[in-house]
């Protein structure tokens, strides 16, 4: 196997945390850029193997495996899931999961929640990736317990073991049956989801800053993986790239999201001088995955702070029913209220 080859390694061996049999490690040859470094976050070797999404998803209480996966899988597709949950391959006597978390990539612990009423997602764990680009996030969520050791700002290198995977949840409760690993992979909207989260006064203290669910956009996880292994794409960028625009806006503004700062991957070209105003394409979900800046000149005729939309594939509005970012209005297109949502988060009052 040479060294440009992709390696699965089943039971090769592990230690310290790591996790390596269903491990996927990649070199290159020199001079090519670097591709991910991806490990299956439980020792389930189901996707490994090829297998139907069917063999490793848990169901949500429907009985279909699909409720498990990602988007608009519940509720008969009203009703959206931000991640995938994978169930448990072996359990002690009293059924509880035995299996083993791990982290996804390599990365840096960036928050930990160890109270599991605190949270919908129980005991969690988020990972931020900083040497990818954009630097994504992963979540894993639900967890019995999280690894001693596993604290914020600690480097967690791929595959190292995170937790338990459990039922932990906060305001309902998961039957021990369908214990799963929730898990997230995507972007946070915000580095001041706090003043937001005030503004809107929901009544109820923020407990986990800006790694609250709230202000967490996710991709789908298995669609990422499994275009990874098909070998369509080789960085992040590639994967970003192929999002499919859903809706696009404009909007006259001198604000720079620190959205954009903190993933400049995503700006389609050099900022240069005072930026008038930004082009901006989202995907069903409302992730904004590109980012135009303009010139003042370029958005003269717009009002000051107020997005307009320019274009909306009308087939994907109608076929997510689980997300409503536009809505006809006296034969333009309205935000609605989920893209409004992240535009306040992005932009502000």
């Amino acid at each position: 196997m040479t060294s440009a080859a992709m390696r699965f390694l089943p039971g090769w061996r592990r230690s310290a945390g790591l996790h390596w049999w269903t491990c996927f490690l990649i070199s290159t040859a020199a001079g090519f850029a670097q591709r991910i470094e991806l490990v299956w976050p439980t020792p389930s070797t189901a996707w490994a193997e090829g297998k139907s999404a069917t063999s490793f998803l848990q169901h949500a209480g429907s009985g279909d495996p699909q409720s498990g996966g990602f988007g608009g899988v519940r509720s008969s597709g009203t009703r959206f899931h931000e991640g995938i949950d994978i169930k448990p391959v072996k359990r002690d006597r009293r059924g509880e999961p035995l299996d083993s978390v791990f982290a996804a990539m390599p990365g840096v612990v960036r928050y930990t929640n160890s109270s599991a009423g605190d949270s919908s997602y129980g005991r969690y764990v988020v990972l931020e990736h900083p040497q990818l680009s954009p630097a994504i996030y992963t979540l894993y969520a639900h967890l019995a317990r999280i690894a001693s050791g596993v604290t914020r700002g600690t480097q967690v290198a791929a595959g190292q073991t995170l937790g338990v995977m459990g039922h932990s949840a906060g305001g309902y409760m998961i039957p021990k049956d369908r214990s799963h690993l929730h898990f997230e992979v995507g972007v946070a909207v915000t580095r001041d989801f706090q003043a937001w989260y005030d503004r809107k006064r929901f009544g109820s203290r923020n407990e986990h800053g800006m790694w609250n669910g709230m202000n967490l956009l996710g991709i789908d996880p298995l669609d990422f993986f499994n275009q990874w292994r098909l070998r369509r794409i080789e960085t992040l960028q590639d994967y970003f790239a192929r999002m499919e625009t859903a809706v696009r806006l404009r909007i006259a503004t001198y604000r720079t999201p620190d959205f954009v700062t903190r993933y400049p991957a995503l700006v389609t070209k050099p900022v240069t001088g005072l930026v008038g105003g930004w082009d901006i394409r989202f995907t069903w979900t409302g992730l904004p995955f590109s980012w135009t800046p303009l010139t003042a000149a370029e958005v003269a005729e717009l009002p000051r702070e107020e997005p307009r939309i320019v274009e909306v594939d009308a087939a994907v509005e109608r076929r997510e029913r689980s997300k409503t970012l536009a809505v006809p209005r006296r034969g333009s297109w309205a935000a609605a209220k989920d893209l409004e949502i992240v535009l306040e988060q992005l932009f502000g009052p």
